[in-house]
C-alpha cells in the first residue's frame, strides 16, 4: 500500500510538472462553456467575406497557392487556417471554422466573421467594410441570439492596418504632429466602435494590437529597406498600440455590473518581433522571417496568386513567418492562437482567451491592463532578446 501511495504522488508530482512546462490545450466541452466567436477586422480575420463583397472573379485568395496547407483557397490569406479558425477550434465551434457572414445560407449559431480586406477604422474602399460597418452589420443579425448568449460570447477586433498604410503613402513627410493627430483619430473612432458593440450587448472583448506594420515584407520591399525594417510605420504602430490598453481599462472601470465590460489585450507587436528577430534561436523553427513564401520581387511580397504573375513558392511554407507579403503561414497562425488562448500576461493581458470565456458574465474586472515598456517603447534596442520570453 505505501508502495502504491509513494508510485502515486510521484505521478501526480510528474504530471504537475508536465503541466507547467508544456501547458495542455483544454477544449470547450472541459470546462468551458460553449461560447460564439464574432470577429472583425481586415484580411487577418477574413474568413472570406471580401469574395462575396468584390465584383472581381478572380481574387488572388481564391487561387492556389492560398490554402495550399488544407489543398483548396478557401478566400484566406493565408496557406491554411488563420487566427480565428483555431480560436473556433478551441471552443468546440463545429468544424474549428468561422464561416464568414456574405457567404449564403451558412450556419452562424455559434458565430460569424464580419471581418473583410482592405477594411479600415475611418474609411474603407467600396469593396470593403471599414470597422463601424461591420459592427452595423453584426446589429442587423442580432435577432439571431439572445442576448444572454451575445453577452457570454467572445468579440476578437483586428483593424488599423490599412489606416496607417494609407497615411504613410498620402503623407510620407509627415510630422510628429501630424502623425499623432491621426492616431488620435483612428483610435478615437476605434473606442466609438467598441462602445456600440458593447451598446449592442457585447461583453467580451479580445483586441489584437497592431504588428510591425514597417516589417512586412511589402513593406520593406516597396521602401526598399533590404533586410531592415521601416521604422516610420512601426512608429506609427506602437503610438496606435500605447492607446489601446487604457481606452480598455476605461471601458471597464466605467461599467458595472451586471453589465460589466471585460477585456484582453493581444500583444501582437511583440509577438511577431520576437519570431521574425530570433525566429530559429528561440527554436520557432522558423527560418526566413524577412520574405514572403510567395510573390515576386526582392522579398518575394507581391502578386501571390495572381493570374498575370509570375510568382515564386517556397519549398516549404511551415519554415517561412510570412505566406504573402502582409499574411502569416498557417504555422504561425496556429502558434499566434495558441499564445492567445493560453499564453503568460507577456503576451496577453490581463488574462488570456480561455480565463476571458469563463470568467462570469457581467461581473466587473478584477485586473486590468498594466503597459508593458517593451512594448511600446518606440525605438527597439540593439540587443534583439531585450525584453524577450520564449513565449
Amino acid at each position: 500500500m505505501a508502495d502504491n501511495f509513494h508510485l502515486v504522488s510521484v505521478l501526480g508530482v510528474l504530471l504537475v510538472l508536465t503541466i507547467f512546462h508544456n501547458p495542455i490545450m483544454v477544449y470547450a466541452g472541459e470546462g468551458v462553456p460553449n461560447v460564439a466567436l464574432f470577429t472583425f477586422g481586415d484580411s487577418y480575420y477574413d474568413a472570406g467575406n471580401k469574395v462575396f463583397l468584390s465584383q472581381k472573379k478572380d481574387l488572388p485568395q481564391t487561387y492556389w497557392p492560398y490554402g495550399k496547407s488544407r489543398d483548396y483557397p478557401n478566400g484566406k490569406f493565408s496557406d491554411g487556417h488563420i487566427v480565428p479558425d483555431f480560436i473556433a477550434d478551441f471552443i468546440s465551434i463545429p468544424n474549428g471554422v468561422l464561416p464568414p457572414v456574405l457567404k449564403p445560407g451558412v450556419d452562424i449559431s455559434r458565430g460569424v466573421s464580419l471581418a473583410v480586406a482592405d477594411a479600415s477604422i475611418l474609411g474603407a474602399p467600396a469593396e470593403s467594410m471599414t470597422l463601424n460597418q461591420q459592427v452595423v452589420k453584426f446589429k442587423s443579425l442580432k435577432s439571431n441570439w439572445n442576448d444572454s448568449y451575445i453577452g457570454k460570447s467572445l468579440f476578437m477586433i483586428y483593424v488599423g492596418t490599412e489606416d496607417y498604410l494609407n497615411f504613410t503613402k498620402t503623407y510620407p513627410k509627415a510630422d510628429a504632429s501630424a502623425q499623432q493627430a491621426f492616431v488620435t483619430s483612428v483610435t478615437n473612432q476605434l473606442k466609438n466602435d467598441i462602445g456600440l458593440l458593447y451598446s449592442f450587448g457585447a461583453r467580451k472583448f479580445v483586441v489584437q494590437l497592431l504588428a510591425p506594420l514597417g516589417c512586412l515584407p511589402i513593406v520593406r520591399q516597396e521602401h526598399k529597406t533590404g533586410n531592415d525594417c521601416y521604422e516610420p510605420l512601426n512608429d506609427l504602430a506602437k503610438q496606435h498600440n500605447e492607446k489601446i490598453g487604457p481606452m480598455l481599462n476605461a471601458f471597464a472601470k466605467s461599467s458595472t455590473s451586471p453589465n460589466g465590460f471585460q477585456f484582453t489585450v493581444f500583444d501582437f507587436y511583440n509577438a511577431v518581433l520576437r519570431r521574425i528577430t530570433t525566429g530559429r534561436s528561440l527554436n520557432y523553427r522558423l527560418y526566413v522571417t524577412n520574405s514572403s513564401c510567395c510573390g515576386v520581387g526582392t522579398h518575394n511580397a507581391y502578386g501571390c496568386g495572381m493570374g498575370n504573375v509570375h510568382s515564386k513558392l517556397c519549398e516549404y511554407q511551415r519554415s517561412y513567418f510570412f505566406f504573402d507579403g502582409r499574411h502569416n503561414t498557417e504555422k504561425v497562425q496556429e502558434q499566434l492562437a495558441h499564445l492567445l488562448y493560453g499564453a503568460d500576461p507577456s503576451v496577453v493581458l490581463p488574462m488570456t482567451v480561455r480565463e476571458l470565456i469563463v470568467y462570469p458574465t457581467g461581473e466587473t474586472m478584477r485586473e486590468y491592463w498594466e503597459p508593458n515598456k517593451a512594448s511600446i517603447r518606440r525605438r527597439p534596442s540593439g540587443d534583439p532578446y531585450f525584453g524577450f520570453s520564449t513565449i
